[in-house]
């Protein structure tokens, strides 16, 4: 880690749940103080607070709906509460499934709001006001596919994985800016054992990740000061299933 003695703090959005929650503490048992950001989802960001604090790091709460507010602020008012910010986490996302004929103005909006806007405008008020540090936006291995069953969200990861590239160029070399795109880590839990079981058949690895596999790629991109605008895939190989069609293929199908 660049900064090993005393890593600083860390602003985790989307924080108070599933893999925000899972970085934001993986990150305090690296000695990070966590600046936890939140939407909606209080009792949990008070729980995930609770967790950090007995990990012996200091944790303070931050609302704010990304997909309706800029929040130009929230990077203002974490560094007035903790100078040694050092680290911003883009982890706050929104999901929706629709195909393009079927998205309205609406889903466009909050699936690009939240998803490439706020960690456009996150990153460059973190790039403006520090001298020195890292950026990891979580992406999506999806942005390997075009399922355009998914079409705004997967739209906004995939620009969100050009602008991880992008950031990484402008703001180099005070700060790394770096991509973690997970496969199937946390799926929701409205999924059926049969859907699940589904999508490990095509994981060439033939089972799902873990939110530690996530924390341990966080943890790779913020010891090794030599990567920079790179997106790591945390997918078990899913991400390199699509061969597409071709000739000799179509002969060993018709064999």
């Amino acid at each position: 880690m660049e900064s090993k003695a005393k890593p600083g703090t860390a602003l985790v959005t989307g924080g108070a749940v599933r893999l925000g929650r899972a970085i934001a503490l993986g990150l305090a048992e690296m000695g990070y103080d966590i600046a936890l950001h939140y939407n909606a989802s209080e009792n949990s960001a008070l729980s995930t607070r609770n967790e950090i604090q007995a990990l012996g790091r200091s944790c303070d709460l931050y609302r704010c709906n990304l997909a309706e507010e800029q929040c130009a602020s929230l990077i203002d008012s974490v560094f007035q509460a903790h100078p040694s910010l050092s680290l911003l986490v883009n982890s706050a996302s929104a999901y929706a499934g629709a195909t393009i004929r079927e998205t309205t103005s609406e889903i466009f909006d909050q699936q690009m709001n939240l998803n490439l806007k706020a960690p456009f405008f996150l990153a460059r008020q973190f790039a403006n006001r520090l001298t020195a540090g890292n950026i990891i936006n979580i992406i999506d291995n999806k942005v390997q596919f075009n399922q355009y069953h998914y079409a705004a969200y997967l739209l906004s990861k995939k620009m969100l994985a050009e602008l991880t590239k992008l950031q990484a160029l402008e703001f180099a070399p005070s700060i790394r800016v770096n991509g973690v795109a997970p496969g199937v880590v946390l799926p929701a839990s409205s999924r059926s054992e049969q859907y699940i079981n589904w999508r490990i058949d095509a994981i060439p690895v033939k089972r799902k990740g873990e939110a530690e596999h996530i924390v341990s790629a966080c943890r790779y991109i913020l010891e090794n000061d030599f990567v920079t605008g790179q997106i790591l895939f945390v997918d078990g190989g899913e991400g390199l299933t699509s061969v597409g069609r071709n000739a000799e293929s179509y002969g060993e199908s018709n064999r």
